[in-house]
């Protein structure tokens, strides 16, 4: 049974892991710990987990737990990720994976000096819509790789406090929502980007509204992604790849269980389907069982996980904007 501890009373966390969780004969979901200790004792429950921790640093020093499911904002993912390593944890650590590249090295590097797994939850990843769409593109039937575009928007209402809003603690479109379509480019074209130009628009000092950025690869494929939190924004997802022999488009690859579409169009003959599934979140604790178990090697995590943050990093400074804690 693994034993699961989760740092933050946070609204993803029902929906990633304790609803999952419920769900398995192999894990529990033992304890929590907030910045306010009622708050934390309020999330439990409400939630029905039966320990609450008095501080962040007491949850990782419980023996009784094996998984630390990180789920705090991105400037809490560093410290706490590696003391949870440190404290011989595997760790679940919400995306963005870091404040920049520097810290997802660090947390990489304890990840392999403590011998304990850490995994990055692009829950989209684990999917078998996504897989479906990354076995296409591996097969050849697309042709050679020419470009890819994607693209995530939903609005984001600011209001004070609001931590997607908060430059300090990470905020920002790129961080939050276009983390998304720039790791599934460069998961599909399997290499690292050079970025050839970005752009972002702020609301707030330091904190991009909206970011485009335009990608080369090794292989000379180009991208681009798009991302925006900006208000009126209406909820839009997907992904579109051209090859030599045809092209591919996926709706909604970032929650395909609650509705998505697969269209390729090859050599002019066009096919539209779907990937059956649960939800992401169940398929993305599935895949960390596996992990741990040792059936499985990890899919998000490692040098993707710091090759994502190094191609954020570029994209703001291509746009003219600083990354995230430096």
């Amino acid at each position: 049974m693994i034993r699961i501890g989760i740092l933050g009373a946070a609204k993803i966390a029902p929906k990633a892991v304790i609803s999952p969780a419920s769900a398995r004969t192999d894990c529990e979901v033992v304890a929590v710990a907030a910045r306010d200790a009622q708050r934390a004792r309020e999330y439990a429950d409400e939630h029905g987990i039966p320990h609450v921790a008095e501080s962040y640093e007491a949850l990782l020093a419980r023996d009784d737990i094996d998984l630390i499911y990180n789920a705090l904002p991105p400037h809490r993912h560093a410290d706490l990720t590696i003391a949870a390593l440190e404290a011989g944890k595997a760790v679940l650590c919400e995306k963005p994976f870091a404040m920049n590249a520097g810290e997802a090295d660090r947390m990489v590097q304890a990840s392999v000096l403590a011998g304990r797994p850490l995994i990055e939850a692009f829950h989209y990843r684990f999917h078998p819509a996504f897989q479906r769409v990354l076995d296409i593109v591996r097969s050849g039937e697309l042709g050679a790789m020419r470009r890819i575009e994607a693209a995530f928007d939903v609005t984001i209402p600011y209001r004070p406090g609001e931590l997607r809003h908060t430059l300090a603690v990470g905020g920002g479109a790129l961080m939050d929502l276009g983390c998304y379509p720039l790791h599934a480019v460069r998961t599909l074209l399997g290499s690292e980007p050079t970025i050839l130009s970005a752009t972002a628009s702020c609301d707030h000092p330091g904190v991009d509204m909206t970011t485009s950025a335009e990608l080369a690869f090794p292989g000379g494929e180009t991208a681009s992604i798009h991302t925006s939190m900006a208000p009126g924004t209406p909820f839009d997802a997907w992904i579109r790849v051209h090859g030599s022999e045809g092209h591919l488009e996926i709706t909604n690859p970032i929650h395909p269980h609650r509705g998505h579409s697969i269209t390729t169009t090859i050599k002019g003959n066009a096919e539209t389907f779907t990937a059956d599934g649960q939800s992401t979140y169940d398929h993305q604790l599935a895949h960390v069982m596996d992990v741990l178990a040792e059936r499985a090697a990890p899919l998000t995590g490692g040098k993707d996980a710091v090759g994502n943050m190094a191609a954020i990093d570029a994209i703001y400074h291509a746009a003219g904007l600083s990354p995230r804690g430096l």
